[in-house]
C-alpha cells in the first residue's frame, strides 16, 4: 500500500542559539513531534546578521541532534575536547545521550548557509549512556543514481542496496536527500511500520499513488501516513527533499529546554546535573 499524505506542515520562523534565524517544522504547534523526531529546524540565509551569531555552548541530554549542510560551513566543538568543521554535504548525527556542552558557530562571515538540523528522541534505556558521534564529510556519504533520480543515503539503505554510513539500530532511521529530474517518479519501499515525512527543498512534489492530493513546495513538510511504499512525482521544474523516517518508540516524552527525557524528574535531575558540571 501507498503511503498518502496525513498532514501538510508550513515552518514557522523563530530565531534559536544567539539569535540564528530558522524556520521551525517539528516542535511547534502544528506538529510538536513525529515519533522519534523530537524538532526540525530549517535555515537558509545569505544574510550574515541572520546566523553569524551561531549556536554557542550550550547542553543538551537524552536525544540526539543531526545535522546536515547543504551550504556554508559550521565549527562545532564540545566539552569532552572534540572540534570539527561541517561542510557543503557534511553530515554530523551526535547521540548526547547523557549529556554533552557543545557549541556550532559558522566558519564564515558572508555568503550562503542552508541545512537542518533534526532531533531524534533515545528509548529511556539509553538516554543515559555515553556520547558519541558519527560525523560524514560529503565524500563519504554515497551517491545512487537512477534514471532521472539521484539520491544521497545518510542514513538507512535503498531499495538497490545502497547504504549510508549512519548507523542506528535504535530507531533505524532512513534519510535521503532525493533529486528528481522534470516530471520523474521515485519509489521506494519504507517499513510499514515508521513514522515518516517528506521535507521539500526545491520544486514541487506530488504523491501519484494516493489518490489527488495537494503538491509538497518548497519548505513544506508532509507527514505520511502508514504504508509500506512511497511514490513521489517531480513537478516540471524538477524537486528535491527529504525523505526520513524512523522507528516510533512508543514513549512518553518530557522536554526541557535542550533536555528530552520521560519524566519531569529527570529534566529537574538533568537541570542539577549540568548546574554542577555533572556533564
Amino acid at each position: 500500500m501507498h503511503r498518502k499524505i496525513r498532514q501538510i506542515v508550513e515552518g514557522m520562523p523563530t530565531s534559536d542559539g544567539a539569535g540564528v534565524e530558522l524556520v521551525r517544522v517539528i516542535g511547534q504547534p502544528a506538529l510538536m513531534e513525529l515519533d522519534p523526531f523530537l524538532l526540525l529546524d530549517a535555515f537558509r540565509s545569505d544574510d550574515p546578521d541572520d546566523y553569524i551569531a551561531g549556536f554557542p555552548a550550550h547542553p543538551h541530554r537524552g536525544f540526539e541532534t543531526v545535522t546536515y549542510l547543504l551550504n556554508g560551513r559550521m565549527r562545532h566543538r564540545d566539552n569532552t575536547g572534540r572540534e570539527g568543521v561541517i561542510e557543503p554535504g557534511g553530515i554530523q548525527w551526535m547521540t548526547a545521550a547523557r549529556g554533552i556542552v557543545h557549541s556550532e558557530m559558522p566558519e564564515q562571515e558572508n555568503g550562503l548557509l542552508e541545512g537542518f538540523q533534526l532531533w531524534v528522541n533515545l528509548p529511556a534505556a539509553h538516554k543515559m549512556d555515553p556520547p558519541g558521534y558519527q560525523e560524514h564529510a560529503a565524500s563519504k556519504i554515497p551517491l545512487e543514481q537512477r534514471a532521472g533520480v539521484e539520491l544521497r543515503v545518510i542514513a538507512g539503505s535503498t531499495s538497490q542496496g545502497t547504504r549510508g554510513p549512519v548507523v542506528q539500530p535504535l530507531t533505524d532511521p532512513l534519510y535521503l536527500d532525493v533529486r528528481l529530474d522534470p516530471g520523474v517518479t521515485f519509489e521506494e519501499p519504507i517499513d510499514a511500520s515508521h513514522n515518516a515525512f517528506v521535507y521539500g527543498v526545491e520544486g514541487q512534489i506530488m504523491l501519484p499513488g494516493a489518490g489527488a492530493q495537494q503538491p509538497i513546495g518548497k519548505d513544506q513538510l508532509a507527514v505520511l501516513e502508514y504504508g509500506e511504499r512511497v511514490e513521489l512525482k517531480a513537478g516540471e521544474q524538477g524537486a528535491r527533499f527529504l525523505l526520513v523516517s524512523g522507528r516510533p518508540l512508543g514513549e512518553t516524552v518530557v522536554r526541557g529546554g535542550p533536555f528530552v527525557m520521560n519524566s519531569r524528574a529527570e529534566i529537574n535531575q538533568a537541570m542539577v546535573d549540568f548546574q554542577s558540571g555533572r556533564f
